[in-house]
C-alpha cells in the first residue's frame, strides 16, 4: 500500500466524521459498530470461501473501513490514532517473534506457539493474570471459544493422550443425552448436549478441524441441498407437504448422488 493511498483514506474518514460530513458517520460509536465489525469479518470469510479475489479484496476493504472508523473515534475522543494502531502492532509483532528478529531459535510451530504465549503473559497488561485460561474473550462464538479454552487446558498439561481416548467420552455423551430425555429434564438436557458440543470440540482440536469450520461447511452443504430439493419439487409443482418422509428421504438421496455424478 502507496502512503498517499493510506494518507488518502485517513482524511476520507475523517471527513466523514467532521460536522460537514456524513451524519451516519458521526454519530458511530465503539458501541454501535460492533455488530458491523461481526458483519464484515463474516463476509470476508464468505469471499475467500468463494474463492473470488476481487471480492476478498473488496471484502478486506469493508473490514479496514471499521479499524478506520474505530481508530477515527478514538482520535475525535483524543484517545488515539490510526498512526498508534499501527505503531502497536508493529511493536507486537517484532516482540512476539524473536525468532525472526531476534536469536531465539524455533524449530517448528508448537515452539513458535510456546514463546509466543509466554512473550505474551510478560506483556503489560497481561502479567496480572492468574489462570491459564484468563484473557479468552467471552465474545467469541461457543465452538471457537471451547477451543481455546481446550488448548489453553493442554498447554498446562491437562489433556487427553491420544484420539482414542477422546472417542469413547462422545459415546458417554450420547448416553448421557439419552438418559436425561428418559428424565424428561429440560434443564438436564441442555447441559447434556452441550457437553457432547464440547467433547466434539475436542475431538476436532486432536484431528486437527476446526470445528466452527466444519459445522459452517456442513451448514452451508445441506443449505444447498435442502435447495436443490426445493428446485426438483417445483418441477412437480409440488411442495414437501405433499410428500411422505420415506419419498422426501428418496428425493434426499438423489440430490446426493447428483453431486457425485
Amino acid at each position: 500500500m502507496k502512503n498517499v493511498s493510506f494518507d488518502r483514506l485517513v482524511d476520507v474518514v475523517a471527513m466523514l466524521r467532521s460536522k460537514n460530513g456524513c451524519p451516519w458517520d458521526l454519530a458511530q460509536t465503539h458501541e454501535s459498530l460492533k455488530a458491523d465489525l461481526i458483519e464484515e469479518a463474516y463476509e470476508l470469510i464468505e469471499a475467500i470461501d468463494a474463492k473470488v479475489p476481487k471480492k476478498i479484496c473488496d471484502e478486506l476493504g469493508d473490514l479496514l473501513m471499521q479499524v478506520m472508523l474505530h481508530s477515527q473515534i478514538a482520535t475525535d475522543r483524543n484517545e488515539f490514532g490510526v498512526d498508534e494502531v499501527i505503531e502497536n502492532l508493529t511493536e507486537k509483532l517484532v516482540r512476539r517473534h524473536p525468532h525472526v528478529f531476534g536469536s531465539v531459535v524455533a524449530t517448528d510451530e508448537n515452539e513458535v506457539l510456546e514463546n509466543w504465549e509466554e512473550i505474551k503473559r510478560g506483556e503489560d497488561g497481561n502479567k496480572d493474570r492468574k489462570s491459564s485460561l484468563d484473557g479468552i474473550p467471552h465474545s467469541l462464538p461457543s465452538l471457537q471459544r471451547a477451543e481455546k479454552i481446550q488448548k489453553k487446558a493442554s498447554r498446562a498439561g491437562f489433556d487427553w493422550d491420544t484420539t482414542e481416548d477422546v472417542l469413547p467420552k462422545l459415546q458417554e455423551e450420547i448416553d448421557e443425552i439419552e438418559e436425561s430425555i428418559r428424565n424428561d429434564d429440560i434443564a438436564e438436557i441442555e447441559m447434556e448436549i452441550g457437553d457432547l458440543l464440547f467433547s466434539v470440540v475436542n475431538l476436532c482440536r486432536f484431528l486437527n478441524v476446526q470445528p466452527e469450520e466444519a459445522l459452517r461447511k456442513s451448514t452451508r452443504k445441506f443449505a444447498d441441498r435442502f435447495q436443490r430439493m426445493e428446485t426438483t419439487l417445483e418441477r412437480t409443482n409440488k411442495t414437501f407437504k405433499d410428500y411422505d418422509l420415506s419419498t422426501l428421504d428418496q428425493i434426499w438421496e438423489q440430490v446426493k448422488q447428483q453431486e457425485k455424478a
